[in-house]
């Protein structure tokens, strides 16, 4: 059993740590405190082919693995978690379902332009009354003539308001020949007629990170707009945020470094009782459980990663590293803000930013309690 990186996977994790610390990380709380939109850090990003670390060279992306491209959602994540969640959005859901159901003409149309960084793609799944129940939609999808009519209510989208994304993938319901009602998916341009953002939402944190309701009111799109098999559009969806979870995960192991990385430094130069506070055992045990919780976490998601690279079934190391992940970056950013003592509750100092942003990654692409209920399934097997 080999655990070393590749020699690819090795540059592409120093190069991203590198911009992310050098070109993310001095702004990262300017941008959570103004919410602004870093367009031109994305274009950076663009330039470095972030965005298709995984995606074929023939649609525009870099031809890497999914390894390469959660150490790199890890080294984003660590700089600003929001950065990590525009690409897991972006790439490992929207550009992955594309390329995997998408015609040669939808990838030439679509994908290409996601992959290069150009355009920015969303994932229209969660509705008001369909959350972890996510089989419960009600939009639909009506084929008349030749285009497809939509009317529906999406949210908590994220990417969709910003001025370069281009499309969002939407889930929606079909009624077949039997009048038994499929889920499909459905290519929607922003610029499509009946496309309405709608609110953007007010988040405990997150502010760079756009997140928008989207409101279809007889929203008509080609009839080749349809990605993939009509019949199986949730199983695509479905197939798709097993990556993502993935990506969850990687960016749960990021946040947790850098509230390590923040703790060493401040137990270090804090001084108690006349020596650092890191002399003290209490904060040493603290420190020493942080970095033993982060390696775990980081090996179960590479390890669910490379299964993925390799062809290999891994809904229970997905499930598995999202849950342990998410639950475990919570605990570290507590106590990174109790080694800060009440400087850790102060806004100047960014464990309190880690803090706020944790929790929502217990909530994405799957609670905590779905994850444990997809663990169990996998067990009856």
């Amino acid at each position: 059993m080999d655990f070393d990186l590749t020699r690819e996977q090795k540059m592409i994790r120093d190069e991203v740590r590198n911009f992310a610390q050098k070109e993310i990380a001095p702004l990262a709380e300017e941008l959570e405190q103004t919410g602004k939109y870093p367009y031109d850090i994305y274009a950076k990003m663009a330039e470095l082919g972030l965005m298709g670390i995984p995606v074929s060279e023939a649609f525009g992306g870099m031809g890497s693995d999914w390894v390469s491209l959660h150490l790199a959602i890890e080294e984003l994540s660590r700089a600003d978690i929001t950065f990590g969640a525009m690409i897991d959005v972006t790439t490992s859901v929207v550009a992955q379902e594309l390329e995997v159901f998408g015609t040669e003409e939808q990838k030439q149309k679509w994908l290409v332009p996601i992959a290069s960084g150009e355009k920015l793609g969303a994932f229209g799944l969660t509705e008001p009354d369909a959350g972890s129940d996510a089989g419960s939609l009600r939009t639909t999808a009506v084929l008349q003539g030749d285009e497809w009519v939509l009317n529906g209510t999406k949210q908590f989208i994220t990417n969709i308001g910003l001025d370069n994304a281009s499309i969002v993938l939407v889930a929606a319901t079909v009624a077949g020949p039997d009048n038994k009602e499929n889920i499909s998916t459905f290519i929607v341009p922003k610029d499509a007629p009946g496309f309405k953002l709608g609110k953007k939402y007010r988040k405990m944190a997150w502010h760079a990170s756009a997140t928008h309701e989207v409101i279809l009111a007889d929203c008509r799109i080609p009839k080749n707009h349809l990605l993939g098999d009509p019949d199986r559009g949730f199983a695509q969806h479905l197939a798709v945020l097993e990556t993502g979870r993935i990506s969850i995960a990687a960016m749960a192991v990021g946040v947790a470094q850098a509230c390590l990385d923040e703790s060493l430094r401040y137990a270090r130069a804090r001084q108690q009782f006349g020596q650092p506070i890191f002399n003290f055992q209490a904060v040493q045990f603290k420190l020493a459980d942080m970095a033993v919780a982060i390696e775990l976490a980081r090996t179960q998601y590479l390890k669910a990663a490379w299964l993925k690279d390799q062809g290999r079934p891994h809904t229970f190391e997905t499930s598995a590293a999202k849950l342990y992940a998410s639950e475990m970056v919570e605990k570290v950013a507590s106590d990174a803000v109790q080694i800060h003592g009440g400087y850790g509750y102060m806004e100047e100092y960014p464990v309190s930013r880690y803090y706020k942003s944790v929790k929502l990654l217990q909530i994405v692409e799957g609670t905590s309690e779905v994850q444990r209920m997809l663990i169990a399934r996998t067990l009856k097997k």
